[in-house]
């Protein structure tokens, strides 16, 4: 890495440069635009930017006193930003027991300028993150550094998608090695068979949270081991062992190796899974207790956050692969490997069953919730064979429903609007109230928005297409054509999303014909963008792709749909922003929640959904559309073309009419007060400053009690607590039930029944009459 220059003022431009809180708080953005504002517009890495432009303009610049100080202003802000005495969690909770929760996440989408994402997992956990910066809530995020990410797309003149996996240098990356206080660079050592793997450690700034990522990719490995980080998602079910086992097993490490003791450990989804072992080994060193005492302890300040919607999501491992990665470290836990195996089966006593790490994060954990209030539903009847003979109403398995993280979705346009009605610190604490500002805002200015933010998205997709043709060497009039593609003044559809057959991404596709008519209206035009990605090794996911490129060839339809290849963060933003209408059309009920249609809220975009994730508990005939009855059909092609002609039906007879209705003043008034009526409603209530308050409130407190109480005294409450289960285990199935007698008298209904107990304390255990 180069060395830093020596200039006055550089140290203070390099502390802004490595804060991901400038990719939202969007402050400092001048600075960048007076560096090269080109490349900064290009690329949204200020860090590469501060490393690319010349020593001569930047000694230029940091010699001129207006630059300075805008510089000093901003670093002021800056540690002002991270002053925590102000913000929610310190006014609200700074009594509690609760100084650290470890997230730990497979990917976080936070900024274009960090590429270690792929798509809503890392979405939820990037926001989440950032809203916790907001909130004060003490997060620190552990992840991994892949050396190539996730891959960026490519469409070739047939169709078909090409996958690229260019190399993400740490050095143009704003992270930094993390060290320890003697200045030696932290390194984990993680034992594979035959091997140690030895892991770099590094640190992103999110403002007022760390986000601590682990790195494979060191010299001293052995070479197939140093890529282990390579990307993300890749591989074959050995390499995603390895993933997992650096993530859970490393990342706890790396906590341990810095100080960190967290109370809570967050697992996003079960690929984390292992971090409960290693905690549980970490807690038998400290107060050298066995591993059922320490697993009872560490349970109660475990959460696990399920996505998946179908059981086949999981990750599993076969039975012989496990053994040759985790016998050794079976046997220093002092269970032995067909324990720690049966805890990742619904079967524990079933050796040929694979290893589920759900299974696993849902037995380590104290809590477990899914993301959506139907994804509770449907994860209790996920897991319900894990927890036997109880009706699945009980089931132990919540829901907190995920929200984005509005300033990193709103456009310039809405916030503007948001601050002339709001408090421009809305996002960091509570955010009731919200709700009734929107009724105040006029008419005029709803609308100005919209059509500025719709223009706005159209130039950034004409700039984007030019440049992926100038690349490939295409004619100069296809070139020139580009600059008349799209109508600022028409109605604007939006699908961006992976493209998965359980997505349905083509159902648009269905009648081509009734499309075509419906785009090319003359009276009542519409005009549609497309973007997503298919997994390299989804097939079926490419071919509908290619089939939306193969329309989008026609002659009728060429000036009015495109397809914006490489789907990425800084795409999300500009289309979440611009379009009128966002379409999701799930089968239900895969979609765990679905948060890309939360972020076009913000910026007054309407949704037209599957009643499925969060649009089945936020819709309402005034805020937008849905598709659907509510009820679950599998993969019937014949409901599919019911659902498609429904969505035909909606557009041709609500949607496209009411957004042409203009008034006398050029305004649709219905489509404006569905704007407002979404945006005042729904932008708080699916906003991550109310999820992330609900999590510390519901889990984060409570799972930091339940660790600090069973933790106290030698750990003797969790000793009960393991003792307690032993016994249950041991006694339960001796339980007999002998004569019952039933009485009745005035209507009142009085049950007598004999229980012999054998050997269970009366104490424990109540009694349920079921009905």
């Amino acid at each position: 890495m180069e060395t830093r220059p020596d200039m006055d003022g550089y140290e203070e431009l390099e502390e802004l440069a490595l804060d991901l809180i400038w990719s939202w708080n969007r402050s400092a953005d001048e600075i960048w635009r007076l560096l090269d504002a080109p490349l900064f517009d290009a690329m949204r890495n200020s860090w590469v930017l501060l490393q690319t432009v010349s020593r001569e303009k930047l000694r230029h610049l940091l010699a001129d006193p207006q630059f300075r100080k805008k510089v000093r202003d901003l670093t002021e802000m800056d540690r002002r930003l991270h002053d925590n005495r102000s913000l929610w969690f310190q006014k609200n909770h700074a009594d509690s027991p609760l100084h650290c929760v470890a997230y730990f996440s497979m990917e976080f989408m936070l900024s274009e300028a960090l590429p270690i994402y792929s798509g809503g997992l890392g979405n939820v956990a990037g926001d989440q993150l950032k809203a916790a910066s907001d909130l004060g809530v003490p997060v620190v995020g552990v992840g991994l550094l892949y050396q190539q990410g996730y891959f960026r797309q490519e469409i070739d003149k047939g169709g078909n998608q090409i996958a690229l996996y260019p190399y993400n240098s740490p050095g143009q990356l704003p992270i930094v090695p993390l060290r320890k206080s003697d200045g030696e660079w932290v390194r984990i050592e993680l034992s594979l068979p035959g091997w140690s793997l030895v892991l770099r450690a590094w640190e992103a700034k999110v403002g007022r949270v760390r986000l601590l990522l682990l790195d494979s990719n060191d010299v001293v490995n052995y070479p197939p081991h140093r890529a282990v980080t390579s990307e993300l998602y890749g591989g074959d079910l050995e390499m995603r062992l390895k993933q997992e086992l650096v993530l859970g097993i490393g990342g706890w490490r790396l906590l341990q190796a810095i100080g960190l003791k967290p109370e809570v450990c967050h697992l996003n989804e079960g690929h984390a899974a292992f971090a409960i072992l290693e905690r549980v080994k970490s807690f038998m060193k400290e107060h050298k207790v066995p591993f059922f005492e320490a697993l009872a302890a560490t349970r109660g300040g475990n959460l696990f956050t399920t996505h998946t919607a179908v059981p086949a999501g999981f990750d599993r491992f076969p039975p012989d692969l496990m053994k040759s990665y985790l016998s050794v470290y079976a046997n220093n836990l002092g269970i032995g490997i067909d324990h720690l195996l049966s805890l990742g089966r619904e079967n524990p006593r079933n050796r040929d069953e694979p290893f589920n790490m759900a299974y696993l994060a849902v037995r380590g954990s104290g809590a477990v919730n899914g993301v959506s209030q139907l994804h509770g539903e449907v994860s209790r009847w996920i897991f319900r064979d894990l927890f036997p003979r109880r009706p699945l109403a009980e089931v132990p398995i919540g829901y907190i429903t995920n929200g984005v993280h509005t300033p990193s979705w709103g456009g310039e346009d809405s916030e503007k609007i948001w601050d002339r009605f709001c408090d421009k610190d809305r996002w960091k604490h509570e955010t009731e109230g919200l709700e009734k500002v929107f009724q105040e805002v006029p008419d005029n200015d709803i609308w100005t928005m919209r059509n500025n933010a719709r223009q706005s998205m159209i130039v950034f997709g004409r700039k984007r297409i030019s440049r992926i043709l100038l690349a490939r060497g295409s004619p100069e009039q296809e070139i020139e054509e580009v600059k008349n593609m799209f109508d600022p003044n028409v109605l604007t559809l939006g699908f961006a999303r992976r493209f998965a057959t359980y997505k349905r991404p083509n159902m648009l596709l269905y009648d081509k014909e009734r499309l075509v008519r419906l785009l090319t209206n003359p009276e009542r035009p519409v005009q549609l963008v497309i973007a997503g990605k298919a997994h390299p090794a989804d097939k079926p996911g490419q071919a509908m792709i290619k089939e939306w490129i193969n329309f989008i060839h026609r002659p009728e339809v060429r000036k009015c749909v495109v397809f914006l290849t490489d789907y990425n963060m800084r795409m999300t933003e500009k289309l979440v922003q611009g379009v009128d209408v966002w379409l999701n059309t799930p089968r239900r009920p895969w979609e765990a929640c679905g948060t890309s249609g939360m972020k076009v809220l913000v910026n007054g975009g309407i949704n037209v959904s599957e009643l499925d994730g969060w649009w089945a508990e936020a819709y309402r005939p005034e805020v937008g559309w849905a598709i659907g009855d509510g009820e679950e059909h599998g993969n019937d092609p014949n409901w599919d073309g019911k659902e498609a002609e429904q969505l035909y039906g909606l557009l041709e007879n609500e949607i496209i009419p009411e957004f042409y209705n203009r008034g006398p003043d050029g305004i649709p008034k219905a489509w404006v007060a569905r704007i407002r009526e979404s945006m005042s409603s729904l932008t708080p209530r699916y906003s991550a400053n109310r999820s992330v308050r609900e999590y510390t409130e519901k889990h984060y407190i409570t799972g930091a009690q339940r660790f600090v109480e069973r933790s106290a005294n030698g750990a003797e409450k969790a000793r009960q607590i393991a003792q307690w289960q032993t016994n249950m285990e041991q006694n339960w199935s001796k339980i007999r039930f002998g004569e019952c007698k039933v009485s009745a008298n005035g209507g009142e209904h009085r049950f007598e029944i004999e229980i012999d107990l054998d050997g269970i304390d009366p104490k424990e255990i109540r009694v349920e009459l079921y009905a």
